[in-house]
């Protein structure tokens, strides 16, 4: 009996600091991520670059229009960092850094991309991906 008690305690014990190195772990890595990714937007100037880019592109204009008049408190995150967490969480870093490549290579499209997202991610994480996006490109 003393066997299984000194067996088991520390594998629960374990187990809690795994949990919470994993959850404390990929909220620190969304933060960090959103950080990197916002500062070099707004500092390289391309944050300008993507809203013409969407303002002339109708398909990408519609999709992220459609989130205009939401209602956020149904989306499961209305945050930067909670959607990062969500999107390491369900697709994982080195997919989105694949992702990220094949976009800038130009060897990915759109709709392979949107794809990818509808696969892995629920409608209203998408939708709540729209409203952040939205939120991000006009300043609302």
């Amino acid at each position: 009996m003393k066997i299984i008690k000194f067996l088991i305690v520390p594998l629960v014990i374990l187990g809690i600091i795994g949990y919470g190195i994993y959850f404390y772990g990929t909220s620190l890595a969304s933060e960090k991520l959103m950080n990197e990714v916002s500062t070099e937007l707004e500092n390289s100037g391309e944050m300008e670059a993507i809203k013409q880019s969407i303002e002339n592109d109708p398909e990408l204009k519609a999709f992220i229009e459609g989130a205009e008049n939401v209602d956020e408190s149904k989306l499961p995150f209305t945050t930067k960092e909670d959607a990062t967490r969500v999107l390491i969480n369900k697709i994982g870093i080195s997919e989105i850094l694949d992702i990220k490549s094949k976009a800038e290579t130009g060897n990915i499209s759109k709709e392979e991309v949107l794809q990818e997202l509808q696969n892995k991610l629920t409608e209203e994480e998408i939708l709540a991906l729209k409203v952040i996006a939205y939120k991000e490109v006009y300043g609302k």
